[in-house]
Parts: C-alpha cells; sequence; structure tokens
C-alpha cells in the first residue's frame, strides 16, 4: 500500500496537468501524462496527444535527454509493455536509465495489466503504483470504461432552477438573455467539458426544439465532440445542425435514415439503451456527454447507465409550485445516491457532481 509523500503527490499532480492536454483527444487511448524529475527539478514533460502518436513517457524522455539517467519518472497510467501502433514505453524508460517510476494508476488493459510495472522491476527499477491513483482513475475514467465494459462512460449534465424546473443548456446560443438557467461562468464549465469528452448526446426532442450544433464555441483551440442524437422514431430532420459528417444517429431498427447517412451521419439500430451504448464502444467512444432533456436522461438512469452526474442550480425561481414532478418516479429509498459529491460555486450558480457508478479498475496482487 502507497504511503503519501508529498513530494511524489506534487509531481504526479503535475502529470496529471500534463495528461489533461490530451482529454477528448487520444481515443480508444487513454489520456496520459509524464513528468522527469533529477535532484529536485523537472527536466522532462510529456502527454500523449493522439492515438497513433508517441506515448507520454517517450516526449518526457525526449526533453530530458541525458538528464533522465538516473532521475523519477512520474505517469499517470502504467506504462506500457507491448508492441501497438508504438514501441512499449515500460522498455524506453528503462533504456534511458531512469532510476524510480511512480505510477498513479495501474492499466486496465489485459495486455498491460502489471506486466508494465513487472517488466521496471525487473530491470531493477524501483516502481511505487497508487500515487494520486483517485485522481488518475478520474481523469482515466472513459478510457477504463470503453476497455473493461466495452461503453462509454457516461456523464449527465442538467441544470435547474431552485424550484426544480430543469432546461438543458441552449447550446444553438439563441435566447441567451432569456432562455438559459446558468450564468455565464457555468455555461463556460460546460464548453470546457464538450472539449474534454468524445460525444454529446441528445434526444430527438432537443434537436426538433433547439436546433442546437453542439459545438465547443468560445474555447481557444477546441475540437467539436461528435454529436450522437437519440431518436427511436426517426423525428430528426436530416437538414438539422447536428446531422453532419462525424455524427451518430441512434435509432430503432427499420427506420429510414438514409437522407442522414448521406448528409454524412453514422446511423446505429438498438432497442435498448444498453445496445447503444455497446455500439458507440465499437466506435471507440470512451466518453459520452449526456445533454438532452429529462426522457433521454430518464431512460439511461433508469438502465443504471448513468456513470456521473453533474448538475447546475441556479438560485431562480419559475414559479407554479416547488413541485417539479411530471411522471412518477421511485419511492424515497429507491433513490439512486450520488458518491464522492463535490460541491462547486460558479459565479451566481453552485455545481453538483458526484458518481453513480464505480469507475472501473484493475487490482494486481503484489503491484508495490
Amino acid at each position: 500500500m502507497y504511503t503519501e509523500h508529498p513530494p511524489d503527490t506534487e509531481y504526479m499532480r503535475l502529470a496529471l496537468n500534463e495528461a489533461a492536454r490530451g482529454m477528448g483527444r487520444t481515443s480508444p487511448n487513454p489520456p496520459v501524462g509524464c513528468v522527469i524529475v533529477r535532484d529536485g527539478q523537472v527536466v522532462g514533460r510529456g502527454f500523449h496527444p493522439r492515438a497513433g502518436e508517441p506515448h507520454a513517457e517517450v516526449f518526457a524522455l525526449r526533453e530530458a535527454g541525458e538528464y533522465a539517467r538516473g532521475a523519477t519518472a512520474y505517469v499517470t497510467l502504467e506504462p506500457c509493455s507491448h508492441f501497438g501502433r508504438t514501441p512499449p514505453c515500460a522498455d524506453a524508460l528503462v533504456a534511458a536509465g531512469v532510476s524510480q517510476v511512480v505510477i498513479a494508476a495501474l492499466d486496465p488493459n489485459p495486455r498491460v495489466g502489471g506486466q508494465g510495472a513487472s517488466r521496471l522491476r525487473e530491470a531493477g527499477i524501483e516502481v511505487i503504483v497508487g500515487v494520486a491513483e483517485e485522481e488518475a482513475l478520474r481523469q482515466q475514467a472513459g478510457f477504463r470504461s470503453l476497455v473493461m465494459r466495452a461503453r462509454p462512460w457516461v456523464i449527465y449534465k442538467y441544470a435547474m432552477t431552485l424550484d426544480g424546473k430543469v432546461a438543458a443548456l441552449d447550446a444553438s446560443g439563441r435566447g441567451e438573455a432569456n432562455g438559459l438557467v446558468t450564468g455565464l461562468a457555468s455555461r463556460a464549465r460546460v464548453m470546457a467539458w464538450r472539449n474534454e469528452v468524445d460525444g454529446i448526446a441528445v434526444g430527438s426532442g432537443t434537436v426538433i426544439t433547439d436546433d442546437p450544433l453542439l459545438t465547443t464555441r468560445g474555447v481557444e483551440g477546441g475540437r467539436d465532440p461528435r454529436p450522437v442524437v437519440f431518436d427511436g422514431q426517426g423525428r430528426t430532420s436530416a437538414s438539422a445542425r447536428v446531422i453532419r459528417p462525424g455524427a451518430v444517429v441512434v435509432t430503432a431498427p427499420g427506420m429510414d435514415m438514409s437522407r442522414h447517412e448521406a448528409a454524412g451521419a453514422q446511423v446505429i439500430y438498438a432497442t435498448q439503451p444498453s445496445e447503444a451504448l455497446a455500439e458507440l464502444g465499437r466506435l471507440n467512444f470512451s466518453t459520452l456527454f449526456v445533454e438532452g432533456g429529462p426522457t433521454l436522461a430518464g431512460s439511461l438512469l433508469d438502465a443504471g447507465l448513468v456513470d456521473e452526474v453533474r448538475a447546475f442550480v441556479a438560485p431562480k425561481l419559475l414559479g407554479a409550485g416547488l413541485n417539479p414532478l411530471t411522471a412518477p418516479v421511485r419511492p424515497m429509498h429507491e433513490a439512486q445516491v450520488l458518491r464522492d459529491v463535490t460541491f462547486e460555486s460558479l459565479g451566481p450558480d453552485l455545481l453538483i457532481r458526484g458518481l453513480l457508478n464505480d469507475i472501473p479498475r484493475l487490482n494486481v496482487q503484489g503491484a508495490n
């Protein structure tokens, strides 16, 4: 069991900051960061930018050069031990002559799964596992879900007033003066989140009502995730702004979506939410950001498929009573309870975050 040593945690958080630079760009690979430290000085940094390119350790070792010999490498995920599109990072660390490798979390990929740590130890390198592990697991939740559950990590984001009136953010940017629940700081945070995920999911009702673009407007250097429209009845117009190359439409078997395909969208057919997520997993979606209305979110929640909730509460009242119920719900003793809950103020709004499902992790005997 790892016993916290403050400098180790500090350097690992630098590595996690490096890894964050690749968020939303590495699927089906994980976001990974690496920092090389020698004599208390950071001599190399690196992150994995996208699948097929060198891993974080390679970039950090290149920057460190000869200073890597005898240094400590802090890596957010266990270095790979196999040949994929790139050579094994464990071998690169051995060749560079590092004396110690500190790992945040083990790799759930069965081709690694503790073998990277073993390879380093066999070469006489000291290995420590578990530094800032929980932070790393959060950052890698999508990759871990894709590898261990063959489906994306599902994040449900919504905004509501104090009296429980729920509204999706108007991603089209129209009517912002009067139509949105939350303030500017909250909306900027949502754009930053979009920049970090593989897909944004909405229902056909949201598309028909708002005709959203679902982009990362306002984010410097941002990239737009793939829109995913859940439309079991084929109601979405092929001319909707989300129906474009890269978009995915989830619909029921037998629906004619040829016009949507002609517009560049990919169509998958599913009868249950779990089937839809499995299909998205086969398309290498590791994270899915659900921004649709209560119908889509409710079906995923009822199926136990929402992994994480990010809810904004705005200090506004829309009236018509304090009871927001529009349909029967579970008894209180059957409520789905968030874990690892955090609270954050964003301007006038309150952001509540928590988990409904555990982040998949790998435990290997004798990892430390």
